[in-house]
């Protein structure tokens, strides 16, 4: 179980036996857990910048578990997903790994046989939150965080300490929207909401220096009363 933060799981099941079962263990485990009931409203939810670990079943009304896995790895969304399936075959196993689940468990399973899988899980995701190394290129940017070395259309880029963390977080995060009070917390390290515009301040300086219209951005979008969302 994690100490230092609560972390928040969604649950994509439509049985409501298994989502009242899994619920009360995980929250008795020290785990926020969120459902939903269909993969449509699953595939939205997983996008939220809050979520920890996505357990996902197979079967599911709308977009089935599959769809749903392969779309938010299409969407660069790391979050670790272990798959539930009331079908074990060897197949359906293959299939969800190779789309991007991180874990495959069928029904029936005991429930510390579950906790055990996502403690894992979510151990080995802790390494995707080292600081991005390497060149990283979209638009007509490209970004070395080895030197660190910001170029546009070509020509230097100069940016603050503070911006180029918050330009690391959002290419970490790229495709998820992320509130200020995430982004305050993860890049400025607060540990409530202040009053400020910090962080709308920052992303202007960043749209100022990196967007083709600045007035009209493309990489660092606004997402309405939710905060802001990479897609370059």
């Amino acid at each position: 179980m994690l100490t230092e933060e609560r972390c928040h799981i969604l649950l994509i099941e439509d049985q409501e036996g298994v989502i009242a079962t899994v619920t009360d263990r995980l929250e008795a485990e020290g785990y926020i857990v969120h459902s939903v009931q269909n993969g449509d409203d699953g595939l939205r939810r997983a996008l939220g910048s809050d979520i920890g670990l996505i357990i996902l079943d197979l079967m599911l009304p709308g977009r089935g578990g599959l769809e749903v896995c392969s779309e938010l790895r299409r969407r660069g969304v790391q979050t670790p997903i272990l798959m539930l399936s009331a079908r074990g075959e060897l197949v359906d196993r293959v299939t969800g790994l190779k789309l991007g689940a991180d874990d495959y468990l069928a029904k029936p399973f005991a429930m510390a046989e579950l906790v055990a899988r996502l403690e894992v899980l979510l151990r080995r995701a802790q390494p995707r939150m080292r600081p991005l190394q390497g060149l990283y290129r979209f638009s007509d940017v490209s970004v070395s965080f080895d030197q660190p070395v910001v170029m546009r259309a070509g020509q230097p880029i100069e940016l603050t300490a503070r911006e180029l963390d918050l330009l690391r977080y959002f290419i970490r995060n790229r495709g998820m929207v992320l509130s200020r009070f995430e982004l305050l917390k993860r890049v400025w390290g607060y540990d409530r909401v202040p009053s400020t515009r910090t962080v709308d301040v920052h992303v202007l300086g960043l749209r100022q220096k990196l967007e083709r219209d600045p007035a009209h951005p493309t990489l660092i979008v606004t997402v309405s009363r939710q905060g802001y969302k990479f897609e370059g």
